[in-house]
């Protein structure tokens, strides 16, 4: 069972990395869908918290050094923010013992919110320290990803139950 967590970790950063590139052809594909956020989900979703921080840290990290995007400040921020993300929302699946839709909406819905806290604190008091604005941060974690949160809302959740239902963990 351990093997299996850790190839669809793998998976899922490998899916990080390449969904943000699958986009770039669709006008604006990288606010529609926020790509690498939803294998970062996912693997907290399904594959519990420890997957789902790994899956978090290491997409941004990865693809920044692969492939230069993000830039090294942006990539240090979502490693913080999708980190976040994937623990948050594994624990919450092993707080709320369940796996039903009700649970993984949940658990998505409290993953975001605290996702893009962290991510915004993480650039409020390291790297943009005294010059990052509450404005700020509600522009671009909350107004500019409402595209995202949406696309998020409805894909994840029907994702995970499928991946759930077919045994991809216990």
């Amino acid at each position: 069972m351990q093997t299996k967590r850790i190839v669809l970790t793998g998976l899922m950063i490998a899916l990080g990395i390449i969904l943000p590139i699958a986009v770039t052809f669709i006008p604006n594909g990288g606010t529609l869908f926020s790509p690498m956020h939803i294998p970062v989900l996912l693997a907290g979703l399904v594959l519990g918290p420890v997957e789902g921080l790994i899956t978090g840290v290491a997409s941004p990290l990865l693809s920044h050094l692969l492939r230069g995007m993000p830039p090294a400040p942006v990539a240090a921020a979502m490693a913080v923010e999708l980190g976040v993300y994937g623990v948050v929302a594994g624990l919450c699946m092993k707080v709320l013992k369940g796996n039903g839709m009700k649970e993984l909406y949940i658990s998505l819905i409290v993953a975001m919110v605290c996702g893009r806290i962290a991510g915004g604190l993480f650039r409020g008091f390291i790297l943009n320290a005294g010059e990052y604005t509450m404005a700020m941060w509600f522009s671009s974690y909350v107004v500019s990803t409402i595209p995202g949160m949406i696309t998020h809302l409805i894909l994840i959740p029907i994702i995970a139950k499928a991946l759930l239902k077919a045994g991809v963990t216990k």
